[in-house]
């Protein structure tokens, strides 16, 4: 099976120091042509995986957007599901999230719960994340549909002190997100913290709408940064964060 990338390529990256890059799709900014153009760019530039999924998914399109990528492209596709009604066995995994920052018991266990047999009978590879939402300096579809408060931008330790207590309890990844939209992203001090904090992969994402803020994310401790509403506005920024990842890779091989 293709996707052991997470549990084992990525976290073999992780101890090498390699970076990934991952592209998030949300099927209600998409349709057919420009989902197609977003493909191609990330055939191009070697994007290391293509997320699909968002936290208000109202159009009936994400299948039609999982095949389409599976037809155009050998890039693993991970669903980033914000409920249970958003399990497709088109895709290759899921990020099975506990919304670890909250307190809300439906995005912690009540989700997974009604999930669970659908997503042992589709066979999906199930990551189990450890998903906490940072304070952007606005509120976002996330945090609002979740009914959470997301972690203060400027509280470090909270969000590491969450996140090891997510590892502890058995979770394989760490995903601190500042949500679609952000006005700014994660803190390079708070990804710093994290990452000292924890030994499996962090995913970050939310707010990365410029090669420097990439680049800042990625020094700080980032394995994967994941980059969706700005890619929708333009397009070629896939290109600059490939090379962005590129050159970080590059001088870590040496």
């Amino acid at each position: 099976m293709p996707f052991s990338l997470l549990d084992s390529k990525q976290i073999k990256k992780n101890t090498t120091g390699q970076k990934s890059f991952a592209v998030l799709l949300d099927p209600d900014n998409l349709d057919e042509s420009g989902c197609l153009d977003i493909i191609k760019r990330c055939n191009a530039h070697a994007v290391d995986y293509i997320f699909v999924g968002g936290s208000l998914v109202t159009q009936n399109n994400q299948k039609s957007i999982l095949r389409l990528i599976k037809k155009y492209s050998a890039i693993p596709v991970i669903l980033f599901p914000s409920s249970s009604l958003h399990i497709d066995a088109e895709a290759d995994g899921i990020l099975l999230l506990s919304l670890i920052s909250g307190r809300n018991p439906e995005f912690l266990i009540g989700q997974h719960v009604i999930a669970a047999p659908l997503l042992k009978a589709s066979q999906l590879h199930t990551i189990p994340t450890g998903y906490i939402l940072v304070d952007s300096g606005r509120q976002t579809t996330a945090s609002y549909m979740s009914g959470t408060t997301p972690l203060p931008h400027d509280k470090p330790n909270i969000a590491a002190s969450t996140a090891l207590a997510g590892e502890l309890l058995g979770l394989q990844v760490i995903y601190l997100d500042a949500g679609s939209g952000a006005q700014n992203p994660v803190t390079a001090e708070m990804i710093q913290t994290v990452r000292k904090a924890i030994d499996i992969p962090l995913i970050v994402g939310g707010g990365i709408n410029s090669a420097p803020k990439a680049n800042i994310a990625l020094a700080a401790g980032a394995d994967i940064i994941v980059v969706g509403n700005h890619i929708e506005k333009e397009p070629d920024f896939i290109r600059e964060v490939a090379q962005v990842i590129q050159k970080h890779n590059q001088e870590v091989a040496v």
